[in-house]
């Protein structure tokens, strides 16, 4: 009797399984997996745009203020906008400052070639010395103003990616070396009026919360030279925030300055 009794609950137990549907969607995937809260499309692939963020461009920058703003090298931010030489853009334009996942390496956009037979718009005078100091391999820093160290350079803090420097209103700032001013301007929040100087391809420097500011963009300035007044612009009290950049990075600048 036990054994008849045995065998029919083995019978109906199979019979009950034989009823629930099996569907097999692969990739271990399966009927459990569909009852789940976990949705799975075999055919969905990750959002490659998710690391993407889009600049609108406002009037009064340039692609070095905004590589700048975004802590870029320009060379950069122009490789992935397809920008060349002299990386002009517009007020509305919308620019990529932040790497696709398709991006490996750093790219250097093309520069254009002037042909043989045509004279550069650019002054002769003026070609030889941008041609001198874009290719000087050594720089030779001095500071930008005298005054007391308030602020050191911490590294990772976006708030100290410079030295603050203390000092009266109307006190001259001068070039830390001889470069091109890359952009002069009140455009980038946190930095009042701002003047950015191009040193060769690697390095570049910054002159912050300036009360007056005494050149333009495309000005090739000497190591020295009177470039601006000391202010408080952008800032709770009168000083320079003074930052040095290699290839788009903030660098601790006591480690250029004279001692």
């Amino acid at each position: 009797m036990v054994r008849v009794y045995l065998l029919s609950f083995i019978f109906l137990t199979l019979l009950l399984s034989g009823c629930a549907p099996f569907t097999n969607y692969g990739d271990g995937y399966s009927s459990k997996s569909v009852n789940s809260k976990i949705e799975y499309d075999p055919k969905r692939k990750p959002n490659a745009n998710t690391s993407v963020k889009i600049h609108t461009v406002h009037k009064g920058d340039t692609l070095y203020s905004i590589a700048w703003q975004y802590g870029y090298d320009v060379r950069t931010i122009a490789a992935w906008n397809h920008l060349r030489q002299p990386y002009t853009i517009y007020p509305g334009q919308r620019l990529n400052v932040r790497p696709k996942k398709s991006y490996t390496a750093i790219e250097k956009p093309v520069t254009k070639t002037t042909p043989k037979n045509k004279h550069s718009s650019t002054p002769k005078a003026k070609q030889k010395v941008e041609s001198k100091y874009s290719k000087n391999k050594k720089i030779r820093w001095l500071w930008p103003t005298k005054g007391k160290l308030i602020s050191r350079y911490v590294s990772g803090d976006p708030g100290r990616q410079g030295i603050d420097i203390s000092g009266r209103k109307g006190q001259t700032i001068k070039a830390a070396a001889q470069g091109k001013v890359v952009y002069s301007g009140s455009g980038l929040r946190g930095y009042g009026k701002l003047v950015i100087i191009k040193h060769n391809e690697t390095y570049f420097s910054a002159y912050a919360h300036n009360n007056k500011i005494h050149i333009k963009e495309g000005d090739i300035v000497k190591s020295g030279q009177h470039i601006a007044d000391m202010g408080s612009s952008g800032a709770e009290k009168v000083m320079l925030h003074f930052e040095i950049r290699r290839n788009g990075k903030p660098s601790n600048p006591l480690k250029y300055l004279p001692k």
